[in-house]
């Protein structure tokens, strides 16, 4: 009995023995599955923490950004109300500066017109097929010249009864524009003169201009406010002084019909020293 029941408890230990082996080696293997899988979870948090670590950094880098682009649009915003703000500024300058050329361009354009009245009404008083009386416009002025032989006798500054007529002609046209000068240039040759009365060329030039504005004044009522005597002597030639004939043309009287001058160039002056301060 004490034989059996001894079979039977060491029988009872055997069994157990083997019942625990086999859980614990179940049991190892379910730890080493579960271990495989821890590993296998902390690679992949920590994989997961570096991609987290790099999103993050670049959240602050867009947000950076973001945050710089909102400042330069807003600086841009800024500086594109400016500029339009300038340019139309510009732009009125502009318009203003092309009102007052424009306005300069059509006193230029008015005197012009004036200018060509005055050839045409003196084309019709003096006549033009006269070959010696030359009415032309030259730098925006009109300009009659009138040769020397239909004025005056050779050296002689006193002005003949035949020029008087003339004259008279181109006296009735200054005469109706009373804000217009007219100036008288003697031009002569380049053959020397001297005498008791006459010391050179440009005394006769200017001799033979003050008789001219003399007639214009005091014997066909031109204002002597309008009057303007020069003397050029030889030295504007038409031709070169190397043959009679050549001299012949050479002295000669202009006489320059002009808007006042100085009328004139205030009106200019005044208007280019506006746009000057814009």
């Amino acid at each position: 009995m004490r034989r059996v029941m001894l079979f039977a408890a060491v029988a009872a230990i055997s069994l157990s023995s083997c019942v625990s082996k086999k859980k614990f080696t179940e049991l190892e293997a379910k730890n080493k599955e579960i271990q495989d899988l821890l590993n296998t979870a902390t690679v992949k948090l920590n994989t997961c923490l570096t991609e987290r670590e790099a999103l993050a950094s670049q959240v602050d880098f867009l947000k950076k950004n973001n945050t710089d682009l909102i400042n330069n649009m807003g600086n841009l915003t800024t500086l594109t109300t400016k500029g339009a703000e300038n340019l139309e500024k510009s732009l009125e300058s502009l318009k203003e500066k092309d009102l007052k050329i424009t306005r300069l361009q059509d006193a230029l354009t008015k005197k012009d017109s004036v200018t060509l009245a005055l050839v045409t009404s003196l084309k019709r008083e003096v006549g033009i097929d006269d070959p010696d009386i030359n009415i032309n416009v030259e730098k925006g002025v009109v300009m009659i010249s009138i040769a020397d032989n239909l004025l005056f006798k050779s050296g002689s500054y006193e002005v003949s009864d035949k020029a008087k007529g003339v004259l008279a002609k181109v006296a009735k046209v200054i005469n109706s524009k009373p804000d217009f000068e007219c100036m008288v240039e003697g031009h002569t040759d380049n053959v020397p003169i001297k005498n008791a009365v006459l010391l050179d060329n440009w005394d006769l030039s200017v001799k033979r201009a003050t008789s001219i504005v003399r007639v214009l004044h005091k014997e066909l009522g031109v204002s002597p406010k309008q009057l303007i005597p020069a003397g050029r002597s030889s030295y504007i030639p038409l031709v070169e002084n190397d043959s009679p004939a050549n001299r012949a043309k050479n002295r000669r009287t202009r006489i320059i019909i002009m808007p006042k001058i100085d009328q004139f160039y205030e009106m200019i002056e005044k208007e280019m020293k506006t746009l000057a301060k814009e």
